[in-house]
């Protein structure tokens, strides 16, 4: 699918055309078999008339569902205007002299997806949520989705909402790729980096197929459609937990234990299809010839931030049932066997590229077992990596965030 193609199938309304069609060529088959006298055209061109009444009737309660659900769960923040269309950023707390945190979850999600980081951090200091466009409480904006794109329209609605900074930047996985593009464009604006086992482009170039890149891109958009029309019961979701390893399905029990009503409103707000094909659009970027198109302007390399404090946070090990479902994936779709040994070192060697963007970077690790998800298995770790950057004065080596797993300063 293309831009344009998912940019029209990210609207409320696009079922509406797709009944117009099917009811147009309906009543061409109509006229073709009147007019031949044939009995098969006729009944073709009925059956999709009725097909398109139906999609229209769908259609229509799908722009009645969307309205009432965004009458029950309004904006909790403000939507500010970032060119011609808008985003939403929650702002709490007062700074009192420290730097304002802003978190960035991963995937390509709304802010509420971190919101329980958020609530740690938002009697300290500012704590700042932001969703992307399409995600969330935000309009679609413009596509081609793209994280340098992104990375803007961050810093534009900040400066909208009023939001000065300095700044220390959260990001998790695919939002750790994003605040290091946002770090390397604008470090002027920073107090500091925190990248929670960001999506290491290395990885997407030179390792092996990871397991799950194409339904991210395109089964999410497909998963996504029928809800145009009506059908907005999460099928997908249901049968994806039924199936997911345990690993998995304790990770998803723990982010919705987690985020409680956060997530619950973020969820129901997620109701159509814009978020699907917003996330289909940037992950266009996780290829190999996707990052070799835009890896000069998205991926910040050795030296990119000076001197700004970074802290790289890490599992200390993959965890064993994930390791396990990525190898079986892998050989799955390669037909190959897969050196486990090779993976775990070149996984935990392709992060550390980050490391070399900063003079002042660290990396520092959650405990063995917790798995890419850490942050909403190990909330409080996260917590406590954030708060050295807020206060002044202290190096960021000065109080390692896990004693004896820290690593020292990248030269």
């Amino acid at each position: 699918m293309g831009n344009p193609v998912l940019s029209f199938l990210s609207r409320d309304w696009a079922g509406l055309p797709v009944a117009a069609v099917v009811a147009l060529l309906g009543g061409w088959c109509l006229r073709v078999g009147r007019a031949s006298g044939g009995t098969g055209a006729a009944a073709v061109g009925t059956a999709l008339l009725v097909v398109a009444g139906l999609l229209a009737l769908g259609s229509v309660w799908h722009l009645v569902h969307v309205a009432r659900t965004r009458a029950l769960h309004p904006p909790p923040g403000r939507l500010v205007d970032v060119g011609g269309y808008r985003m939403h950023v929650v702002a709490e707390g007062e700074s009192g002299g420290k730097p304002s945190v802003v978190w960035m979850a991963g995937g390509h999600v709304g802010g509420f997806a971190i919101h329980h980081l958020h609530r740690m951090l938002r009697e300290e200091t500012r704590s700042i949520l932001v969703d992307r466009p399409g995600t969330g409480w935000s309009d679609i904006g413009p596509f081609p989705r793209s994280t340098v794109r992104e990375a803007e329209e961050i810093f534009a609605a900040l400066d909208a909402a009023g939001e000065k900074g300095p700044f220390v930047l959260v990001g998790h996985s695919f939002g750790g790729l994003l605040v290091a593009n946002m770090a390397r464009r604008h470090p002027e604006r920073l107090a500091g980096l925190v990248l929670l086992d960001p999506t290491p482009p290395d990885t997407i170039i030179y390792g092996p197929p990871l397991p799950g890149l194409f339904q991210m891109r395109y089964g999410a958009v497909l998963n996504a459609l029928p809800r145009l029309f009506g059908f907005h019961t999460d099928f997908a979701g249901r049968r994806m937990r039924k199936t997911a390893p345990p690993v998995f399905k304790k990770v998803l029990d723990l982010v919705e234990e987690r985020l409680g009503e956060a997530g619950r409103a973020l969820r129901a707000i997620d109701c159509g299809t814009k978020g699907a094909c917003t996330s289909a659009s940037i992950y266009s970027e996780l290829t190999p010839a996707g990052l070799a198109r835009v890896g000069w302007d998205t991926t910040p390399y050795d030296g990119d931030l000076g001197d700004l404090p970074v802290i790289l946070v890490n599992p200390a090990d993959m965890a064993e049932q994930e390791l396990d479902y990525v190898v079986k994936t892998v050989e799955r779709q390669t037909g190959r066997p897969v050196d486990v040994n090779r993976l775990r070192r070149f996984y935990k060697g392709s992060m550390g590229r980050y490391l070399s963007c900063s003079s002042r970077a660290e990396r520092a690790y959650a405990p063995a077992g917790t798995g890419h998800n850490f942050p909403y298995v190990e909330p409080e770790l996260i917590a406590g990596v954030v708060r050295r950057l807020l206060t002044p004065g202290v190096p960021v080596a000065a109080a390692p965030a896990n004693p004896g797993r820290a690593e020292g300063t990248a030269s």
